[in-house]
């Protein structure tokens, strides 16, 4: 159990790395050169997607972190 649990850890905090590099900055260089940076927007299509799944993935790695405290080799 110990060993499904650390490849489970390593893959979801890999997926979950990859997750938020994968998300897009709401301000970038454009606020530097007077850009508008204040705009509302809402999330549509893949990166509602990306978002929803951020949200999952840290779900899992908290929870399998969890685990491997509460259930020790």
């Amino acid at each position: 159990m110990d060993t499904i649990l650390n490849i489970i850890l390593v893959v979801t905090a890999v997926l979950l790395i990859a997750a938020i590099l994968l998300q897009q900055r709401g301000t970038g260089l454009s606020t530097a050169f007077g850009g508008d940076g204040t705009v509302y927007r809402t999330k549509r299509g893949l990166e509602k997607g990306i978002f929803f799944a951020t949200i999952v993935l840290a779900i899992l790695f908290f929870g399998t972190a969890l685990a491997r405290i509460v259930f020790p080799s």
